[in-house]
């Protein structure tokens, strides 16, 4: 099976700072992939409550979670702080790709790269919607 392979942007827009907790540890005794997806939630809901947006109200409209992918790179232990860089990009007409660069604050080893591919959701409706122009607009022009 062929190694995945994620294109990284090179400018971030959003940067934050968690711990690795006792509960992020595997059986390994490094961070577990679990925690990583974790962590990336946490970095995402950060990131849109710097706009004044919730995961639950971007422009008047949810986002759902359509996928997502994790490149491992290097270990993290607990006590790291970890530094999640975090950006918006591929835009098609219901969603968009967020992308998570996690590294060792002290050392800036990267411990791992991920995306996750949203879409924007009616919890009236119950459907799919297109991308808020608002929302567009204000990530398309932070990228240029």
């Amino acid at each position: 099976m062929a190694r995945l392979k994620l294109e990284m942007p090179r400018h971030f827009t959003f940067t934050t700072e968690m711990p690795v907790r006792i509960g992020d540890i595997n059986y390994g005794g490094h961070l577990g992939n679990d925690a990583v997806l974790s962590m990336i939630h946490e970095a995402r809901v950060r990131f849109l409550k710097q706009y004044q947006y919730s995961e639950m109200d971007v422009e008047g409209r949810g986002i759902i979670m359509t996928d997502s992918a994790i490149i491992y790179k290097a270990e993290s232990f607990h006590g790291e702080d970890v530094q999640v860089d975090v950006t918006v990009g591929d835009f098609n007409k219901y969603g968009c790709d967020f992308f998570y660069l996690l590294s060792n604050r002290r050392t800036a080893v990267e411990i791992a790269h991920a995306k996750t591919g949203i879409v924007f959701f009616d919890y009236q409706e119950r459907k799919v919607v297109s991308v808020p122009a608002e929302f567009r607009r204000r990530f398309i022009k932070e990228a240029e």
